[in-house]
């Protein structure tokens, strides 16, 4: 009993300190990245001559219109409606309707906090009561206005603060509008199955290039055609400076340069942590091509009624805490849009370098794959898809659950590392509670990153074992 007391007295201390240590830090980032707002808007107008706008606070209420012009040939409205903004995008061909998380423009820092109390403190309280009532959607009638932000956001040229190297330029000049995938096929071409690898957050293909591919079985590498992709804005795939990186934008861009280019009628989908929400969205679109569904740390987290989706999400998976580390660093690319640029700008305008040392202080005994995936892309590119996809898709995914539960006939496997410190493995069960016919994989002393790099070999003979069970049996439905 003596030692159950003090180990419950030293985890309240360490909760208090690190909430005590996490108040104090995080105020001095909201300061941080408050000053470095202006510090860029001046960088801004200096290098491109003007003025660029940020998400740093809810943009202004803007008048009814019927468009808004833009250098980009597109014509843009946005319709604020509930916890997303919806953004028009009017081409000569398609009208795109692009769902935008508020979490971009909603992430009230100490200051702005500050700010409101004196404000309300001002007003006399009846008035604040009046002035939220008349604020509150009383009617059904929407309008459509032009978000400036938004649209200014989808007209800028090339960051200076992005990299311009070749590798990082390369899509620029090709004509070619479509993702990279790195292909491995059978060497008559004549694969008898399709598996497409998706990615997570700030990585690219070679995640599954450098560790699963040399490692599958002569058997696999001789009847499966393996597809592994860089998401939009990462790798080798193009960064598009005019882009939100919606959902609805990677969708498309995977059906078209996978699906479509290279005309898979039927593949199994194996997919990490970011890249299980876009897997379960095509399990969504494509049910019937989906033969099975390999998760790896998949973010889902059970949104409670009545609560707003993507902020719970983006406090969930960004608590401000210091501790432990991968907590900090998501908290930081998440609430601090100028801080997480700054970071960007120094690592990853200066990748090439950073693997130069990387590689002479190991003596060239380290790969250094994990860093090419982790350093090349642009802020555009990870501060809109950690937003719109991950915390944009919050209220999303359970329903991409339910789906995949009643309609997709194939079966689903879920691994998690036991010490990943990112994604907490509840989220693994919580898909298992979804999706009754789950087979959860929960590996112990694994993380984030390790439940396939130094595992490779097992994980691939695991996968083999996935693949060759769904061609033999068939997953019953579950029905409410």
């Amino acid at each position: 009993m003596p030692s159950t007391r003090l180990k419950l007295h030293s985890m309240g201390f360490s909760r208090w300190l690190n909430r005590t240590v996490g108040f104090v830090v995080f105020a001095t980032l909201d300061i941080v990245d408050f000053l470095l707002c202006f510090t860029y808007k001046t960088l801004d107008f200096f290098f491109e001559s003007e003025w660029k706008p940020c998400y740093c606070c809810p943009p202004p209420e803007a008048k009814p219109a019927a468009a808004g012009g833009s250098r980009s040939g597109k014509m843009i409205v946005s319709e604020r409606s509930g916890e997303y903004s919806k953004v028009v995008s009017l081409t000569r061909t398609k009208i795109h309707l692009d769902e935008i998380s508020d979490t971009l423009y909603s992430r009230p820092s100490l200051l702005i906090k500050l700010t409101k109390l004196v404000k309300c403190f001002k007003k006399n309280a009846v008035e604040c009561c009046d002035e939220s009532k008349k604020r509150s959607p009383s009617t059904k009638k929407t309008l459509l206005t032009v978000n400036s932000t938004v649209v200014e956001k989808l007209q800028r040229t090339p960051r200076w603060s992005d990299c311009h190297c070749t590798f990082c330029t390369s899509w620029v000049s090709s004509s070619n509008d479509s993702l990279f995938v790195n292909v491995q096929q059978p060497k008559d071409n004549k694969a008898q199955e399709n598996v497409v690898f998706i990615h997570g957050f700030l990585s690219s293909s070679t995640f599954w290039t450098e560790t699963l591919f040399p490692n599958f079985s002569d058997s696999a590498k001789s009847n499966y055609r393996f597809l592994a992709v860089d998401l939009l804005g990462y790798g080798k795939s193009p960064k598009p400076n005019d882009s939100l990186y919606t959902l609805k934008e990677h969708l498309e861009m995977i059906e078209r340069s996978v699906i479509s280019q290279f005309r898979l009628k039927t593949f199994h989908l194996v997919a990490h942590s970011l890249g299980c929400i876009l897997a379960l969205a095509l399990a969504v679109k494509h049910p019937g091509a989906i033969k099975s569904l390999t998760l790896l740390a998949p973010p889902y987290y059970s949104v409670p009624k009545g609560v707003q989706g993507t902020q719970y999400v983006m406090r969930r998976l960004a608590p401000k805490e210091v501790w432990p580390p991968m907590a900090f660093g998501a908290s930081v690319a998440s609430w601090y849009e100028h801080v997480s640029r700054t970071v960007s700008l120094v690592l990853c305008k200066n990748h090439h370098l950073l693997e130069f040392l990387t590689r002479l202080l190991t003596r060239n005994r380290i790969r250094t794959y994990l860093i090419e995936g982790f350093l090349c892309h642009t802020h555009n590119a990870s501060w809109h898809t950690l937003h719109n996809i991950i915390f944009g898709s919050g209220s999303k995914v359970e329903a991409y659950l339910d789906h995949v539960r009643d309609n997709v006939d194939c079966e689903v496997a879920v691994f998690h590392g036991g010490r990943d410190e990112l994604i907490p493995v509840e989220c693994s069960y919580g898909v298992k509670r979804k999706v009754p016919r789950a087979r959860i994989h929960v590996v112990p002393d694994k993380d984030h990153i390790t439940i396939v790099v130094g595992r490779q070999k097992e994980f691939a003979r695991e996968l083999e074992l996935i693949w060759r069970r769904s061609n033999t049996t068939t997953p019953q439905l579950h029905s409410n």
